[in-house]
């Protein structure tokens, strides 16, 4: 699969990987997702080092959201407290900056939560 992706990524290009902050730790209520964004987090470690595959100039940077705010989350939990969650505009004006200025990518590598609290957003690498 990585492969693919990172063949058709051209040089300077962003590969964006979507892991989970709650996977930075143990995950006991939930091993198989655990398993699999951890599995996310050490496919952009392997990727960013160098003979990694990606080309010239090229980034991997992987985001770790707590929750996103989706219809599906509403519906499957209705009185969770919303402004804690990371609204999608917020993560596709993430995604529009780091595309038309590569200067505001975080390195190469880099695990980046992105918390909301109080229905403010913010990034931290890790």
């Amino acid at each position: 699969w990585y492969q693919r992706r990172v063949r058709d990524l051209k040089e300077g290009g962003l590969l964006t990987l979507t892991g989970a902050e709650p996977c930075l730790e143990g995950t006991h209520f939930m091993i198989g997702y655990g398993l699999s964004k951890a599995a996310v987090h050490q496919l952009t470690a392997s990727l960013a080092q160098k003979g990694g595959g990606l080309p010239e100039g090229a980034v991997v940077q992987c985001i770790l959201p707590k929750t996103l705010d989706t219809p599906m989350n509403r519906k499957f939990m209705a009185n969770a407290d919303f402004t804690t969650w990371t609204p999608m505009s917020y993560i596709s004006e993430m995604f529009t900056k780091w595309t038309e200025d590569p200067s505001s990518r975080h390195p190469n590598g880099a695990l980046v939560k992105i918390l909301t609290e109080n229905s403010e957003t913010k990034e931290t690498v890790v």
